[in-house]
């Protein structure tokens, strides 16, 4: 068999595959795509799951024979298409949304289903929106690709900005995992990176033999001709990224030396207010030796402790704050998360906060998560689900109360002021610098605080520091994450690992603070660029639309 023939008996397969096969074809394809994530990146899974997906839709079409009415289930079918390609990638993707459910097995066990299958269910939704968006726009010949692109696309828009947003695995990040390639992001953000993904990726769908759809394209030459393109702009994105890196080594703030504790502490029953000497005795002691370089020169130093770092309301417990103020001089601040509490005559609204203290215990900047996540921090539907027997995992009474400010700078003396991000507000595009805020208080860098320790050693932690770290190439700042378990990191402006720590390790991190470079293209326009880059693509699908030669109803499926 050449390689020609058994192409084009592939390509029959997928056309002519119906039903449950369909069904089983496309959750396969869509969950080969999860691979391409960390910690694994195995792009080639994308691929695969890319082009098996157009040739999907293709299969979708309408026979050349079909009425009127059968013509318009192929919307139908193209969504389902899309919705089980959906499930797949997204079950094979978030999977590790399960370990949540156990850490406190006695309370969560029972929902665990509703985390593992029941999110994947609801993120299908978006792909099935895309597939069917795009098979309204298909046409036979290369503009079907950008016609993939633009529906895949607004799909994956819509899912980073719908109820708050959920945009964590964007197919962008097979170019956002990779160094060289992310640098792409400078220019169009990880959005722009998204529809550039689904154009590679799916290229290779273009140059089967004997597909009807390809629009007359029989020649070797032609049906080459997507896969070669493909190729060159793999290559060009490859090397534009090698010579961003090369052009912008790692400057350091003179004088400024951050440390991060990744203290390892794990939830559960000694995770409590009963043990809070205990907690705070292991973070002073891991942080011991920042203490003793304060005190030895006049460096200016940040220390870090993570998200939730307390299971008490720190800001109002005085001794704790003396106790941890007590070790810290006028050249060392501790950034630390903690939660925080407002009461007046009405209500009392528990915030996640990012909280600044200084000598003496004294709290000099506090700032309050605005980007919950939910069911962790607060139950959507509220009522509804409380009747049902579901809360959030933290407990909160009532669960945290979103943040006013969007994203404003955090102040810490005598160091750049800082971007805080907030467990998964990091992987958030677009939304790390205010628009309004001038370029002269423009932040110095991101101060990313998080626990992971609700997913153990899973996928998860991996996926999350990759997303944070593909702010700092958007944003050109660089990134500080501290993490409870891990992975906790200072990274550079254009996304190098200057120091990490890995996943599952207690330790100190300590380290230079890199310096910011100028804003990049998409940190000035971070709104404009993957809407340009959208419209670019749609308007391709559209103008190689076959105005004058066979109509899509014509068309062989």
């Amino acid at each position: 068999m050449t390689s020609g023939g058994g192409l084009a008996r592939l390509l029959a397969l997928v056309l002519s595959v119906k039903g449950r096969r369909r069904a089983l074809l496309a959750f396969l394809a869509g969950a080969s795509g999860a691979a391409a994530m960390a910690p694994l990146n195995f792009w080639p899974g994308m691929v695969f799951a890319m082009s098996m997906g157009l040739l999907l839709v293709d299969g979708a079409a309408p026979p050349a024979t079909a009425t009127a009415a059968m013509r318009k289930t192929a919307y139908k079918r193209a969504f389902w298409i899309g919705w089980i390609w959906g499930f797949g990638y997204f079950l094979a993707g978030l999977w590790w949304l399960g370990a949540a459910f156990l850490v406190e097995a006695e309370d969560f066990a029972w929902a665990l289903p509703l985390g593992v299958i029941g999110v994947p269910m609801g993120l299908a939704l978006f792909p099935a929106f895309g597939f069917a968006f795009a098979r309204f726009l298909w046409t036979p010949g290369p503009g079907r690709l950008f016609a993939f692109a633009a529906g895949l696309g607004a799909s994956e828009w819509l899912r980073g900005h719908v109820l708050t947003g959920f945009p964590w695995n964007a197919y962008g990040m097979v170019l956002g995992g990779h160094l060289a390639p992310a640098q792409a992001a400078a220019l169009i953000g990880g959005e722009g990176l998204t529809i550039l993904t689904i154009l590679l990726c799916a290229a290779p769908a273009l140059s089967f033999p004997g597909n009807p759809w390809n629009g007359g394209a029989r020649s070797r030459k032609a049906l080459l001709t997507p896969l070669a393109a493909a190729l060159c702009g793999v290559a060009t994105l490859v090397g534009f990224g090698l010579l961003r890196l090369e052009s912008h080594p790692t400057h350091y703030t003179e004088g400024v030396e951050l440390a991060i504790l990744q203290p390892n502490e794990q939830q559960g029953p000694s995770f409590s207010p009963e043990n809070k000497d205990a907690i705070i005795g292991h973070y002073l002691a891991l942080s011991q030796p920042v203490f003793d370089a304060a005190r030895s020169d006049s460096k200016a130093r940040l220390l870090i402790w993570p998200e939730s770092a307390f299971p008490f309301i720190l800001s109002r417990d005085r001794d704790a704050l003396l106790r941890i103020g007590g070790h810290l001089t006028p050249d060392l601040w501790l950034a630390t998360g903690a939660a925080r509490l407002d009461t007046d005559d009405k209500e009392r609204r528990y915030f996640n906060a990012l909280q600044v203290i200084g000598e003496g215990g004294l709290i000099i900047d506090n700032y309050d998560k605005v980007h919950l996540v939910p069911f962790g921090e607060y139950l959507p539907l509220d009522g509804l689900l409380r009747r049902l027997g579901l809360h959030n995992f933290v407990h909160v009474p009532g669960g945290f109360t979103a943040g006013e400010a969007r994203m404003r700078p955090l102040f810490v003396p005598n160091l750049p002021l800082a971007a805080p991000l907030i467990c998964y507000e990091a992987i958030f595009p677009g939304t790390i610098v205010p628009i309004q805020v001038p370029s002269a208080e423009r932040p110095g860098f991101m101060l990313n605080v998080t626990d992971d320790v609700w997913f153990g050693h899973t996928a998860g932690p991996y996926q999350h520091f990759e997303q944070a770290r593909l702010r700092t190439i958007e944003e050109g700042l660089p990134l500080v994450r501290g993490a409870n378990t891990g992975i906790s990191a200072i990274v550079d402006p254009v996304g190098r690992i200057v120091a990490s720590l890995p996943l599952g390790a207690e330790g100190l991190l300590r380290g230079p603070l890199p310096e910011p470079i100028a804003p990049p293209l998409y940190g000035r326009h971070p709104g404009l660029m993957p809407v340009l880059v959208w419209l670019f693509v749609l308007g391709v699908a559209y103008g190689l639309r076959p105005w004058r030669k066979r109509p899509l109803e014509t068309m062989g499926a």
